[in-house]
């Protein structure tokens, strides 16, 4: 039997790749994983207590109903980097601002984290898949200094590391420090996330598009004919069309295209001409994961990882997934 080598041994074995980091980096991503943990404990009890399932009576700077757990998500990250000491402030999608931490240790500091707490929370009382996805820079701002909104308003190029939680049949974290990308499977016996799927690739070509089809007549007309032409149609020498399988939970969809191979669209529509997905919380850490897999991720018009970010909260389209697959339907745009 093979040697199971924990998260915890992988990160401090690829220490040596980061040597400017000290070790800051490291303890920052078992922070990550010790708070995922926690969530998917409550995740996985969401049905038998009320005080963590169903709305929250508020809503968040986007205008959506907060869950319960939305929150409790939430907190427990942001609790979990303050005393943790390698970050300086965080960005959340759940908040209106950044927060910078106040403490003259968390001041200290070296990175920033931007993070959706709970992507896909409108599928938790439903009992379908949903996830954490994060995003670590390195802080712009004066070491000891409060963190800035500049730390926060970085391009994806600048990411060191990026990943995302998967709370589905197992609980899976997958991440890049720019090196490959790695995804590890919690072990409820042991307590430990172990390496599963070392060395993470994307086909090239799949045959899962994922897109919530009902906007498909309120987009670019480019869109309705790659669904229509590429998807819809048998392929040459295949024997049936494309599957299309849309869970509605960003990270679910992505991590079945980026191991089966496949794409996902959100596009811009009349109603929301900018795009619905998140830049900072959700495009930039799939798009990171998503080309250091062999993917492609774009807006339709322009890599994704390329953008320089104006606000927090900047919506963007997203066309992520296999290489050939995005490129097609780029072509018809």
């Amino acid at each position: 039997m093979s040697k199971v080598v924990t998260l915890h041994e992988f990160i401090m074995n690829r220490q040596a790749d980061f040597p400017y980091a000290s070790g800051e980096l490291s303890r920052l991503l078992n922070d990550i994983a010790i708070a995922s943990k926690i969530v998917s404990k409550d995740v996985r009890r969401a049905g038998l207590l009320e005080n963590i399932l169903g709305a929250q009576g508020s809503t968040n700077v986007q205008g959506e109903e907060q869950q319960k757990l939305d929150v409790i998500a939430d907190n427990q990250f942001i609790n979990m980097f303050k005393v943790g000491g390698e970050v300086c402030g965080i960005a959340s999608e759940e908040n209106d601002d950044f927060m910078p931490f106040e403490s003259d240790f968390s001041r200290q500091g070296k990175y920033v984290v931007l993070f959706d707490p709970l992507d896909g929370s409108s599928n938790i009382d439903v009992n379908v898949s949903i996830g954490t996805i994060f995003s670590i820079y390195r802080r712009v701002s004066d070491l000891g200094t409060k963190a800035t909104l500049d730390d926060m308003l970085q391009a994806g190029t600048e990411q060191v590391a990026a990943g995302y939680v998967l709370y589905g049949s197992s609980t899976m974290m997958v991440y890049t420090t720019g090196k490959g990308v790695n995804g590890f499977t919690l072990d409820p016996y042991i307590g430990e996330f172990c390496l599963s799927h070392p060395d993470m690739k994307m086909p090239e070509m799949g045959r899962i598009y994922a897109m919530n089809e009902g906007n498909v007549n309120i987009c670019d007309a480019g869109i309705k004919e790659y669904i229509g032409t590429k998807c819809q149609q048998i392929p040459e020498g295949a024997k049936r069309p494309y599957s299309g399988r849309y869970i509605g939970s960003l990270v679910a969809d992505f991590h079945r295209n980026l191991i089966k191979g496949g794409i996902y669209i959100y596009p811009a529509t009349t109603v929301d001409p900018e795009g619905k997905l998140r830049l900072l919380y959700e495009c930039n850490p799939l798009a990171f994961i998503a080309e250091q897999a062999g993917g492609i991720a774009s807006t339709g018009k322009e890599r994704i990882l390329n953008i320089k970010p104006e606000r927090l909260h900047q919506r963007v389209p997203l066309f992520i997934g296999s290489k050939q697959m995005v490129e097609q339907a780029l072509a018809c745009l």
